[in-house]
């Protein structure tokens, strides 16, 4: 498991999440059931906290609609 020290700003969502992985969904809930308590230090995370970023693949979504059989 990686370790990533926050900086001033950082957000699970967008800034940790997204710019690791490309993508927030699913992401960002991996992370915080790898760090309990996380969503307790609020919006914007305050910098040099600890937090463990996991593993996590992006599932592949086939967003290809058929309208004609």
């Amino acid at each position: 498991m990686e370790q990533y020290t926050t900086i001033e700003g950082d957000t699970v969502d967008l800034l940790i999440a997204y710019n690791r992985f490309g993508v927030t969904h699913g992401a960002t809930e991996a992370i915080l059931r790898a760090n309990l308590g996380l969503a307790a230090a609020g919006t914007k995370l305050p910098q040099g906290m600890k937090v463990n970023i996991p593993a996590f693949t992006v599932k592949k979504v086939n967003t290809a609609a058929r309208i004609w059989s």
